[in-house]
């Protein structure tokens, strides 16, 4: 059989979740013309400008990149369009796409989108399936058009959700999923062998970006309602809440357990903290200003007594 041709790409994509797909579609002999990310952000004490994760991965790799703070502009979209490419590939990039850039290739723009569509459109499809109780969730190539999240779907990868995932392990194995994924269908999609599925008009379901707001625990709620949204937002940007001592910490991952006591009662001295129903086991915690630790580890410097509260 004969191998598929390589095809002129523009890449389009900025966390370290976009990465495994630029990185597999070099390796699988693709033409990268130019990789697009947003642009660098200051981060860190000093706050020096840092590149995106994909940003900094192109150029260590000697590729071409753009980080252009919005595609709307004609002097833009000209640029993007003289690169003359096939397809454009995008993986959580942050921009949205004007009509003229999604129409400026041969065979147009193809995203890689982190949920089962339609369910969880929008910015945080891992984050909301877990918090949700999803029993599964995925990765789809996805035909781009003007709509948020609402083209075609060329193909999909699909993984369960257990009961210790976090949006930290769904995310790495997603993104390996879609690595592959994308670069088994590119060719196929190029040659016109894969179908274009339209979304289900039902199960349409909107995942909203988080808001710091809904990240402080509220130990009021059941234990188990608690329990997905810590995990959903572990490791970033982590529930948090206030230690016996005052203290603000991040619970990064728990489970669910048998208790009874006034919300955020400590019932005993190994993390376990009453909810409205039933009770929280703290496994992983990270004090403000420090690592995260194991809950062993952490009791060694913060013991905790029967009848503490967290707030």
């Amino acid at each position: 059989m004969t191998a598929p041709a390589p095809l002129r790409l523009i890449f389009m994509g900025s966390p370290e979740f976009a990465v495994p797909t630029l990185a597999a579609l070099v390796e699988a002999g693709h033409e990268i013309l130019c990789v697009y990310s947003q642009p660098p952000k200051p981060a860190g004490r000093g706050k020096a400008l840092r590149p995106t994760a994909v940003h900094a991965w192109a150029e260590a790799h000697g590729l071409d990149v753009r980080t252009p703070s919005s595609l709307k502009g004609s002097e833009a979209q000209a640029e993007f369009a003289a690169l003359n490419a096939d397809a454009a590939i995008v993986v959580a990039y942050g921009l949205i796409l004007p009509k003229a850039v999604l129409e400026a290739t041969r065979l147009g723009c193809f995203n890689l989108h982190g949920s089962l569509l339609p369910r969880w459109r929008g910015a945080a499809p891992m984050q909301r399936a877990i918090e949700a109780g999803d029993p599964e969730t995925g990765v789809q190539v996805m035909a781009m058009e003007v709509g948020l999240d609402t083209g075609g779907i060329y193909a999909t990868a699909r993984t369960l959700i257990s009961a210790d995932d976090t949006t930290g392990t769904v995310h790495d194995r997603l993104a390996s999923l879609g690595a592959t994924l994308m670069v088994e269908a590119l060719p196929q999609i190029a040659s016109g062998d894969l179908l274009c599925v339209p979304q289900a008009e039902d199960g349409i379901t909107y995942a909203a970006k988080i808001d710091r707001a809904e990240t402080k625990i509220d130990w009021t709620k059941p234990a188990e309602v608690l329990d997905r949204a810590i995990r959903a937002f572990s490791p970033f940007p982590g529930a948090w809440c206030l230690l016996p001592d005052g203290a603000r910490a991040k619970i990064l991952l728990c489970q669910a357990e048998a208790g009874e006591g006034s919300p955020g009662t400590a019932l005993d001295d190994r993390l376990l903290i009453a909810c409205g129903q039933g009770a929280l086991r703290l496994l992983k915690i990270q004090r403000e200003g420090k690592g995260p630790l194991g809950a062993k580890d952490f009791l060694r410097g913060n013991p905790i007594s029967v009848g503490n509260l967290f707030s």
